[in-house]
């Protein structure tokens, strides 16, 4: 499976991608609003080794690579939580390259993405899970038309401490490419 746009491929990821991935990633800082951070190029072989190799398979996630098409390179990666009853829901994430950001290249990946969910595999309802302090990815899906539906206090246990979560989603009949 490849997804295209005018700048963009995305691809599932291969353990041909692990260092630049890792590249991106294990920036602590950068990604301080993901759960997880790779700390050594073997996390990356791990987390590539565990994802679904078959795409829409229930209760599994699939992750692609973002490839800038200009250039051939890894610039982030796209993970679709596959989940809800029937399998009819898909949750998102996108984590890019800090040197990619603020170039609409998420925005590009992420309506790519939502195109492919709802008129390829039919799926009901995308959501996303973000950090209230992620100001920057609730910019992103509120442009796409996704609406909060839940604000959970602390909900989430990362790195040693109770974390709040807010939940966003887009139905089908709501998303007008």
């Amino acid at each position: 499976m490849k997804l295209q746009t005018n700048r963009l491929l995305l691809r599932p990821i291969s353990l041909e991608d692990k260092e630049a991935v890792f590249a991106y990633r294990s920036n602590k800082e950068d990604n301080k609003y993901q759960g997880w951070i790779p700390e050594k190029l073997s996390d990356v072989e791990v987390f590539i080794g565990k994802v679904a190799k078959q795409l829409d398979e229930p209760d599994s996630w699939f992750q692609l690579v973002i490839i800038e098409q200009g250039s051939g390179l890894v610039i982030g990666d796209l993970g679709i939580h596959f989940c809800g009853d029937e399998n009819k829901q898909a949750e998102l994430g996108c984590t890019l390259n800090r040197e990619f950001w603020h170039k609409g290249y998420a925005t590009e990946a992420m309506k790519k993405a939502i195109d492919f969910l709802f008129n390829d595999l039919d799926k009901h309802r995308i959501f996303a899970s973000i950090d209230p302090e992620n100001s920057a990815s609730i910019g992103l899906v509120e442009r796409m038309g996704f609406r909060k539906e839940a604000h959970f206090v602390q909900s989430l246990y990362i790195d040693g401490k109770w974390v709040d979560d807010m939940v966003y989603a887009l139905l089908r009949s709501e998303w007008d490419g």
